[in-house]
């Protein structure tokens, strides 16, 4: 097999060499400039095609590459005509260079390198603008894309978008250097990669750098996350346009960035709605099987699905309705439609959650959500779409289409989970069905992030949003960004605006939100300063591009009427900005070229990472298996993929053949791997699991098992006149806040329904109660702090 993929024919190494990145963060917006360096060690001249991940609604502003001292400064031009200029400059022997998205995902772009000769350096320098996504922790997240997995692609539909990608070590290296700025002093800088020292630049702690740590192998998304102090507070950002541009353009006229973090009142928020439809949606491809880090205590990213499921089922409210989909190459659902919840059909689905497997195929998510978009909602009981999924699919605008065309009648929440997650496919079913979008990578826990959002869905939705302006006489306004259909409580929303026209007075504007809220009208507001922000470069006008572009694409596809006047809009625009979008390329063509290549080009295709690094399958078999057979924590993602390969007949392509001699072999470790104990469950989703649907626990031996106690113990220290499920419920709720306190975000849903059973039952001294829990379990929590 070839191990670093598609290579020149002589074995050697492709000829992409290093790649530098320089990250720029201004607030919560950040300029990346990557330079990929490459040299043609052949003895011909190289046509290089290199497919790479950028992250979901980045602008593309800048191409441009270099040739020895020579520099060419790639220009915006349709994609047809940048296509046929490409085409003649490289069979007349001149060197090119075409940068252009993908028709299919917009976080997805080809480069192609014409024309290098014997021997030749090039460097391509690629610059985008993006905005960067508040988590849960208040930090911004940033992310350098390093693995881009092959999408599945459905038999009979036409080729994937990555085929040029193949798995393999990557040949090249990373380097990257970060500067920080802000208004707000920075807190902390973290990342799941090996940083240098932070250097603070000024005393006041608004600017800072850092380095990522040499001998960074890039093989894996690289993650920063930025803290600063007040993170969540409003803010604007004006910036001039260009006096070069045409009057009336974007380019021309002041540009405004609001950034809104609305507060809802603290009387609504402290009731969660108890109604609604939870669809649970999971991926069951093969690629579920993989493990979710490569750490020592490393799930299966199904295994972690299935636990995250067992949490959320736990957590939802009595009487409201559910259902699981699992899908693959086709899908399967546990209820023919969405059940009432309560102890029966919870139980059923808990059996069938157990029985789950990364099994289904490939990765195929628009048939289930046309399923579920085609059941009946239920009257009072809003819909709300859970889906997970590792993100490889193909068809990644259809699928953001089809969501958007149900917005009206659900919200959704999404999951990237592991490296290569479509971030474009992640954060757009989340921002086109009106949710929220998390991505759990390396080492995270999926289960907090969900239970997060599940906080978010239990939210009573929020209706009749209106954004209004207050500018001075002479000033006008255009809002570029789409209408706000949706609103969380502490989560960030962006608005662009283009404002015409100059005052003659007044130098602030004033932007007012105002929406209901549980038949409450709320009113936020921003005020701002007029006055143009310096040195920012004009990142806040293509981004305000990008935004207006993606808008008039969805526009297009939708079959609107005026097809080529949209087209013709977002070509204008993208070259305007000097962004890409779907119907422009970038296009540098090297006319100063004095010596014309001859030969005929041999075209190599450059690998990026694959985090499952295929490598011979009867080494593989031989070297590992009994080491897992041995090592049962590691058994379960290990005996999935060998499984995998004896399923000659699933759409899910054989990884590899093995010989006769080791396939026998691997049936004999199989059988013993299944035999081997199984992994102790996590005490804290034993304990859940034993809850039942109403919010009490039994008392009996397996709850005083999680407890480290006798059935007996737990008996005789129950206090008198105190009924044994009452007891065992107060007893696993003082556990809870006394033993897995810093995981609270994970069982605060069950502790909510744990406190509320409690509260209707009739109890004679409750604190007595906790005290007589606190002994017992050894913990000192106030009966204040149970919540009942």
């Amino acid at each position: 097999m070839e191990i670093c993929g598609l290579v020149t024919e002589k074995n050697k190494p492709v000829p992409l060499k290093s790649i530098s990145v320089e990250l720029l963060v201004q607030d919560h917006v950040a300029t990346v400039s990557s330079t990929l360096q490459y040299v043609n060690e052949e003895e011909r001249p190289l046509e290089v095609l290199f497919v790479f991940p950028l992250p979901a609604d980045a602008a593309v502003c800048h191409f441009s590459a270099k040739i020895g001292e020579q520099e060419i400064v790639a220009e915006v031009q349709d994609r047809e005509t940048a296509r046929d200029r490409y085409d003649d400059a490289v069979s007349s022997g001149q060197q090119a260079f075409l940068l252009e998205e993908s028709a299919e995902s917009p976080d997805v772009f080809r480069l192609s390198v014409g024309c290098l000769s014997a021997g030749q350096n090039a460097a391509v320098t690629i610059i985008y603008i993006t905005e960067l996504a508040v988590q849960d922790d208040h930090s911004l997240r940033f992310c350098l894309p390093a693995v881009l997995n092959p999408r599945y692609t459905p038999a009979g539909s036409a080729a994937g978008i990555v085929s040029e990608i193949s798995s393999g070590a990557v040949p090249y290296t990373l380097t990257l250097s970060v500067h920080v700025s802000s208004p707000k002093p920075i807190s902390k800088l973290e990342s799941n990669c090996t940083l240098d020292p932070l250097v603070f630049l000024h005393s006041d702690h608004t600017q800072a750098t850092v380095n990522l740590s040499p001998g960074h192998m890039f093989d894996k998304d690289v993650e920063l996350f930025v803290y600063y102090q007040d993170t969540h507070q409003p803010s604007a950002v004006v910036e001039a346009g260009v006096n070069t541009a045409l009057p009336g353009s974007l380019m021309r006229d002041t540009v405004v960035m609001i950034s809104l973090y609305p507060e809802f009142p603290e009387e609504v928020m402290s009731s969660l709605a108890s109604r609604g439809e939870f669809v649970f949606v999971i991926d069951r491809s093969g690629s579920m099987g993989d493990m979710m880090h490569r750490g020592k205590e490393a799930q299966m990213r199904i295994e972690s699905a299935k636990d995250t499921l067992l949490l959320l089922l736990k957590s939802l409210p009595m009487g409201c309705y559910f259902n699981i989909y699992g899908f693959g190459s086709d899908f399967e659902s546990f209820f023919p439609q969405s059940v009432e919840y309560n102890q029966d059909t919870m139980d059923q689905a808990l059996k069938r959650v157990k029985e789950m497997k990364a099994d289904m195929g490939g990765t195929e998510i628009l048939q289930p959500l046309k399923h579920i978009y085609s059941q009946p909602c239920y009257p009072d009981h809003p819909r709300q779409l859970f889906i997970f999924t590792d993100g490889e699919v193909f068809n990644t605008k259809e699928v953001l289409d089809l969501v958007k065309s149900h917005a009206h009648s659900h919200r959704c929440f999404s999951f990237g989970i592991g490296e290569g997650a479509s971030a474009a496919l992640i954060t757009g079913m989340a921002r086109e069905g009106s949710g929220h979008a998390q991505f759990i990578t390396d080492t995270d826990r999926m289960q907090p992030k969900v239970m997060q959002s599940l906080r978010f869905a239990l939210q009573p939705a929020v209706l009749n949003i209106s954004v209004d302006w207050t500018l001075p006489d002479d000033v006008t306004v255009d809002t570029l960004s789409p209408p706000i259909n949706v609103l969380f409580q502490g989560q960030r929303t962006l608005i662009y605006a283009q404002l015409k026209g100059e005052s003659s007075g007044g130098s602030e504007g004033t932007v007012t939100v105002k929406y209901s809220l549980k038949d409450q009208p709320v009113t936020n507001q921003l005020h701002f300063c007029l006055k143009p922000t310096e040195e920012t470069q004009l990142s806040i006008h293509r981004l305000a591009a990008r935004t207006l572009i993606r808008s008039l694409e969805q526009k297009e596809r939708s079959g609107a009427a005026d097809v080529e006047g949209i087209r013709s809009r977002m070509v204008e625009l993208s070259v305007q900005a000097g962004v890409s979008c779907v119907h422009t390329a970038f296009i540098a063509v090297n006319k100063d070229s004095r010596q014309t290549v001859k030969g005929p080009l041999l075209q190599r295709r450059v690998p990026t990472y694959d985090a499952l690094m295929q490598a011979d399958c009867d080494l593989l078999l031989k070297c590992s298996l009994a080491a897992y057979v041995s090592e049962p924590k590691k058994k379960f993602g290990f005996m999935t993929k060998i499984q995998n390969l004896f399923r000659r007949g699933s759409k899910k392509p054989v990884l590899c053949s093995m010989s006769a001699a080791t396939e026998n072999q691997t049936r004999l470790y199989l059988k013993q791997a299944e035999a081997a104990p199984e992994l102790q469950k996590d005490l804290l989703l034993q304990l859940v699991s034993l809850q039942k649907a109403s919010g009490c626990w039994d008392l009996d031996s397996t709850l005083a098992d999680v407890f480290g106690k006798t059935e007996d113990e737990l008996t005789n220290q129950k206090p008198a006149q105190v009924d044994g499920s009452v007891w065992a419920t107060l007893l696993a709720l003082i556990w809870l806040y006394g033993c897995k306190i810093e995981q609270q975000v994970e069982w605060q849903f069950v502790a909510m329904k744990a406190a509320s059973w409690i509260g209707s039952q009739k109890v004679g001294d409750l604190s007595q109660c906790v005290c007589e829990g606190n002994v017992l379990l050894g913990c000192q929590v106030t009966k204040e702090t149970l919540g009942i």
